[in-house]
């Protein structure tokens, strides 16, 4: 299906990373059950996040202010304001909702893979330009603690996994600056 993530177990092959991670859960008997909740109730509820994700966040901020610019591609404003005013619209729905009854997703008291979902796709913002970047997730301080959150839970892994992320970011800003004069 030429997608990414893809994994190869023995014979296997799957892709889709909300597939991957819950055949990971399963497949491992060592893998602690937050992750994957064996409660049917409290794995309805993760599944419901991961649904949710699929058709809710995702990033046409990054298209319109990264990925165009970088590639000498006019963004369209229309597009790009109606992007942000989507992004918007999940972030409060991920800080009123998802996230208002515990530190972690649906009121969990540890992460589930529906966190480390959300969270990767919420750490692409860091992209963006630091003006950007500040003003659209600022006014959602249980999003951003949820992040720190998920880091601590996840650490050392959080980091290296988002070493290439802050790697490009780095690169991304540079590049702007020295294309266009400025960050955003």
């Amino acid at each position: 299906m030429c997608q990414v993530p893809t994994i190869l177990d023995g014979d296997f092959t799957l892709f889709e990373s909300h597939a991957i991670l819950i055949y990971l859960s399963c497949k491992y008997p060592g893998v602690a059950s937050h992750w994957y909740p064996s409660d049917l109730v409290e794995r309805a509820k993760v599944h419901s996040v991961l649904d949710w994700h699929h058709a809710n966040l995702r990033l046409g901020v990054i298209v319109n202010n990264v990925m165009l610019p970088l590639n000498c591609i006019p963004s369209n404003p229309k597009a790009a304001e109606e992007a942000e005013k989507t992004l918007e619209k999940a972030l409060t729905v991920l800080e009123t909702f998802w996230l208002k009854d515990g530190p972690f997703l649906v009121g969990r008291s540890q992460p589930s893979i529906a966190d480390l979902n959300l969270v990767s796709e919420v750490m692409e913002l860091e992209l963006l330009s630091e003006e950007l970047h500040d003003r659209i997730l600022s006014p959602y301080k249980k999003v951003l603690q949820w992040v720190e959150d998920t880091k601590s839970a996840t650490a050392p892994h959080f980091e290296e996994i988002h070493g290439v992320l802050f790697k490009k970011r780095k690169e991304i800003r540079e590049l702007m600056v020295a294309k266009f004069g400025k960050t955003e």
